[in-house]
């Protein structure tokens, strides 16, 4: 009796943790008519940039400027960015006290003269329609809003990334976040008004943390800004790591342990019974000749009929990898793993060829 409760209260959280709200899409012109500024960091990112900009070039509502800061690049991302004209700016050298991201955005937050800023990372790919949808969506929303992209896969190793994306969007999507002090942002896709974003000092206000999206959806909260997070669904996507399974590694891994802090007790309750019960319906395939065998592979099905639903939500991750979920499974319990002994053991975490210490210290 006890391993159905496991299995029905795990099956359910993921319901509770989880709401569709998806960017709506701008049917009609935007016509608010601010001038728009798109940033974007970039480190070692010629692979990526041609689709951001390219897609960019492709909007309905174009950008008044895009800015890009090539952030100490070996890979051509200055030249590609080039190519398509938008404003390039090499990043100064990194001083005491910052992370290499939040001082690239800040550096080209300095270059812009937007009304309104729209920070995105390189690896987002933009629908059409979607920056006047974004546009549209915060002025609606007020404040700042967020998007979680959706997750475009191509190779098998980046599609074990399953869980891991799921248990990101639960963060961004519980009911228990909506009112947190603590209610970050996913840095990725960030919409803001230079208005709201001096208010609180932007970058400068969390130059050295790790987990800046976070950090920085916190300070807006602090100054009575209103924080709102969409999913990206058909407008905002991104492939995160086309470059192989230990760059993979490596970025789950700089935030996997840090990001539990930021989150409401229940959300984080509600995120580890959904993950007992995930783990407990896996044991299925290793219990063929117990009791516990059919509870537990109805346990598995149920679970792989959830996800079938929330991955139409957070990405592409192929016909045959929610039914395999315990491969993602033990990927993300890896990437946890990595993440504690870097936390805890290195005190710092491996991104991008930097060494970034943990607790507010800066780049090594």
């Amino acid at each position: 009796m006890g391993i159905w409760i496991v299995l029905a209260i795990g099956w359910i959280a993921g319901w509770i943790l989880f709401r569709a709200v998806v960017v709506p899409e701008r049917e009609e012109p935007y016509r608010r008519g601010e001038k728009v500024s798109v940033i974007i960091p970039a480190r070692n990112e010629a692979g990526n940039l041609p689709h951001l900009l390219g897609s960019l070039q492709n909007q309905t509502y174009p950008p008044d400027e895009i800015i890009v800061v090539d952030d100490f690049s070996d890979d051509g991302t200055y030249e590609v960015a080039v190519k398509y004209g938008v404003n390039v700016i090499r990043n100064d050298a990194l001083p005491p006290g910052w992370t290499g991201k939040t001082w690239a955005v800040w550096n080209g937050y300095r270059q812009s003269t937007g009304n309104v800023i729209v920070f995105l990372d390189a690896d987002i790919r933009l629908a059409p329609r979607a920056l006047e949808s974004l546009l549209q969506a915060r002025a609606e929303a007020g404040g700042v809003i967020s998007v979680v992209p959706f997750h475009v896969t191509e190779k098998f190793y980046e599609r074990l990334a399953l869980i891991t994306n799921v248990l990101g969007v639960f963060a961004f999507t519980s009911p228990f976040e909506l009112r947190s002090r603590q209610k970050g942002l996913y840095g990725s896709c960030i919409v803001t008004t230079r208005r709201d974003y001096e208010a609180i000092q932007g970058h400068d206000s969390i130059r050295a943390e790790l987990l800046d999206d976070l950090n920085l959806g916190a300070k807006f909260r602090e100054a009575g800004i209103r924080v709102t997070n969409f999913l990206g669904s058909g407008l905002v996507s991104f492939r995160m790591y086309p470059n192989g399974i230990r760059s993979e590694l490596e970025g789950f891994g700089k935030g996997a342990v840090l990001s539990t802090a930021k989150l409401r007790p229940a959300t984080t309750l509600l995120v580890a019974v959904w993950l007992l019960g995930l783990i407990a319906s896996e044991g299925a395939l290793f219990l063929w000749n117990t009791a516990w065998a059919y509870p537990l592979l109805i346990g598995y099905v149920l679970y792989a009929v959830q996800l079938y639903f929330l991955v139409r939500y957070v990405g592409k991750f192929g016909i045959g990898m929610p039914l395999l979920h315990v491969l993602s499974t033990l990927f993300f319990l890896v990437i946890l793993i990595y993440s504690a002994y870097q936390v805890v053991f290195r005190g710092s975490v491996t991104w991008k060829g930097r060494n970034v210490q943990v607790g507010s210290r800066g780049d090594r």
